[in-house]
């Protein structure tokens, strides 16, 4: 991909997803955009051109091959250095027939330009300056948001907010390795240009900021990628007609015969803004089938992975010793702070009255539900989102990339290195190299850093014609 920015190629792409639709829409870029638009278009009024026309402007017009009418467009124009790429840009709108769409880029190929790249015009906008990297990888979040919170999130550092965070601190360390290299250069005179008390306290001080971006990544990945709640329990306990009414779909195959969901079933939905994974697993039991005994080891790992644990028993069949003895199995999860355990006595429509044994678990957050009436699934819906709806982004810089994350433990080990090296004497060019060290790894966040395979393995990962 990048070896096509050097020759400065006008591209061309499909914009909206392929397949037969109202509208689709064709953007094209680079210095030929508005002759090559020029080519095959005709404008309604008689004397416009594309080349001469205002930026910001949408001309109506038919686009012609060579004397054949292909189709009724809308053509919008943008004038560099103000587009999305930085470049001129054109974006076609015509009817969304794929033999049309099929036909448009046929025509745009043979007038010059070339088919774009996955994320090429994203890439250019980088190169361009309308964007450092962590915002434009961004740009990939915004279009993968699923919920308000992760598209809150994208916007915001969309926006500049983290790259701002992470640009203040690589000055600030920009700063700090200046005065010891200053200091090497008068090596021989031995003189200190740093202040070995302040510089500490500097350097106390952009460890603190790093490591708290470094832990925000527990909620930026949630947010990203929604909160994942893991539904367990025994076989034959609802947890699949739990899920499917959560879900308010047939998800999950539902069945008396114990056993039935041999594997996880995954779905994820937005409740308030968040998105919510919810995981049905293997109903646990001792079992000689070894398919159903590789479920049962999935449950065990989902449990693991999950920030939310919805504990799903038959009331109508759990004793006081049998529950005790579940709620023992799971001690560790019910007392992991990260996590959230809910029980959920499912069944309520089969009892005459509530068993009274459930009120010396009481300190457990318990909710009873039938999954079959779909009574009280709201209840469960309520409380997970009562969970998650102090989670305020507020002011905080919060980091959803593990790009991201990697870079930032980096940059955290080699500042320590900073200070274990000034607290026991190491010699100050050896110093100076961990201060390199991380000021690479914060410019490669931003993209002031930079090389071909990293640039690859970021703009690769986006849909084509953006």
């Amino acid at each position: 991909m990048l070896h096509h920015l050097a020759n400065n190629d006008t591209i061309c792409a499909l914009a909206t997803p392929p397949g037969t639709s109202a509208i689709a829409l064709i953007r094209l870029s680079g210095p030929e955009s508005f002759n090559i638009t020029d080519s095959i278009f005709v404008p309604y009024k008689k004397g416009d051109t594309i080349q001469k026309a205002e930026p910001y402007t949408i001309h109506f017009g038919k686009i012609f091959d060579e004397n054949v009418m292909l189709d009724q467009v809308l053509v919008s124009v943008f004038k560099s250095p103000h587009s999305y790429t930085g470049e001129d840009s054109v974006e076609i709108s015509c009817h969304g027939s794929t033999f049309i769409q099929q036909k448009l880029i046929e025509l745009l190929l043979k007038q010059g330009a070339r088919m774009a790249e996955a994320g090429e015009y994203t890439l250019r906008a980088f190169f361009n300056g309308k964007f450092d990297l962590s915002q434009a990888e961004a740009v990939a979040d915004l279009i993968a948001s699923n919920s308000s919170a992760s598209h809150n999130l994208a916007l915001e550092q969309i926006r500049g907010g983290f790259s701002a965070k992470i640009k203040t601190l690589r000055q600030e360390l920009v700063d700090l390795a200046s005065l010891i290299e200053l200091e090497l250069d008068f090596a021989e005179e031995d003189v200190e240009f740093a202040d070995r008390t302040r510089f500490l306290q500097l350097l106390a001080e952009i460890s603190k900021e790093i490591n708290q971006l470094i832990e925000s990544f527990a909620l930026g990945n949630v947010i990203k990628h929604g909160i994942p709640v893991a539904i367990i329990g025994k076989t034959n306990a609802g947890k699949s007609t739990l899920l499917n009414r959560i879900l308010q779909e047939e998800k999950a195959i539902v069945s008396e015969i114990p056993g039935t969901t041999r594997d996880s079933i995954e779905d994820t939905i937005s409740i308030e803004g968040f998105a919510f994974r919810f995981i049905d697993t293997a109903g646990l039991r001792s079992s000689t089938d070894k398919i159903e005994n590789l479920g049962i080891e999935r449950t065990y790992e989902k449990i693991r992975q999950s920030k939310i644990i919805l504990y799903v028993c038959d009331i109508t069949q759990s004793t006081p010793n049998d529950l005790e003895a579940t709620l023992e199995d799971f001690k560790e999860h019910i007392e992991d702070e990260n996590k959230r355990f809910i029980l959920i006595g499912n069944k309520i429509d089969e009892l005459v009255e509530m068993p009274h044994f459930f009120n010396k678990f009481v300190d457990l957050e318990t909710i009873f539900v039938s999954a079959k009436r779909n009574e009280n699934i709201n209840l469960i819906l309520d409380s997970l989102v009562a969970s998650v709806k102090d989670l305020d982004l507020g002011d905080n810089t919060i980091v959803s990339n593990a790009r991201h994350l990697g870079a930032l433990n980096k940059v955290a080990e080699a500042i320590n290195a900073v200070e274990i090296g000034f607290h026991d004497g190491i010699p100050t060019d050896l110093i100076a190299i961990d201060i390199r060290t991380a000021l690479h790894y914060l410019g490669e966040i931003t993209g002031e850093v930079t090389n071909n395979e990293l640039l690859g393995n970021i703009f690769g990962k986006f849909c084509i014609g953006k």
